[in-house]
């Protein structure tokens, strides 16, 4: 590994107690695979963690920043922050791409692959810094970082996805809010592949497929709106 660590915390004007949990934050599964005697686990863990701080901070924030709006609206623009467009765009803003350690095979990797791959290590540093800085901390960096999107987000009216707009329409027609459920995964570890259902109550509507969970979520809210032909 010849990659140097200190210039992340520089770009970023922040300092790490452990350098070894900011480190694994950017190792992908696929680099352990090449890697095997590599002293640090791979980030997968951190990103769950991650993911759960970054959407309790977002909530907070967007609870208490607008009073008036209607929890479904909420979701919406919680949603638009924190899926992987989104959070691969900032990743990269940062320069989280010099720093991924991955497996040549991976490395190679551009596209939509690598945005999973950005947005999974930007949620993975935040599990890092939280763990070691705290959650105020955490908040202040997604402030910074993140909710700035917000602004533009409303105005231009890019959060109406497909799992937006099929929430829309479901809760104006039927009172319901959908459920998304996870029927299949294939593939290996580092490059699977999931089946997702929307649900209606306990009605399923419709599957989709992707390379990530939110992936396949999009696709399911789009086939759908089809089905119930809501477009």
């Amino acid at each position: 590994m010849t990659k140097d660590f200190s210039s992340v915390e520089k770009k970023l004007n922040l300092k790490f107690k452990n350098k070894d949990l900011l480190i694994q934050a950017f190792v992908h599964r696929s680099f352990l695979n090449e890697n095997p005697d590599f002293k640090i686990f791979h980030n997968e863990r951190l990103e769950f963690l991650g993911d759960a701080i970054l959407e309790h901070i977002v909530t907070e924030y967007l609870y208490k920043k607008y009073p008036k709006e209607p929890e479904g609206e909420l979701t919406i623009w919680r949603a638009a922050l924190v899926n992987t467009k989104m959070l691969a765009k900032v990743a990269e803003e940062l320069g989280f791409n010099d720093f991924l350690l991955l497996s040549q095979g991976e490395a190679k990797e551009t596209g939509k692959a690598r945005h999973y791959i950005l947005a999974d290590s930007f949620e993975a540093f935040i599990g890092a810094f939280y763990l070691d800085q705290g959650l105020e901390k955490c908040r202040e960096f997604i402030n910074k970082n993140l909710l700035k999107e917000l602004p533009e987000i409303i105005e231009s009216g890019i959060y109406k996805d497909s799992k937006s707009h099929f929430q829309e329409k479901a809760q104006e027609k039927r009172g319901i809010t959908p459920t998304y459920s996870v029927l299949k995964e294939s593939g290996p570890d580092h490059n699977k592949r999931f089946v997702v259902g929307v649900f209606l109550g306990r009605e399923l509507i419709a599957k989709g497929e992707g390379l990530s969970k939110q992936e396949a979520e999009e696709e399911a809210a789009k086939n759908a709106l089809g089905k119930k032909e809501w477009q």
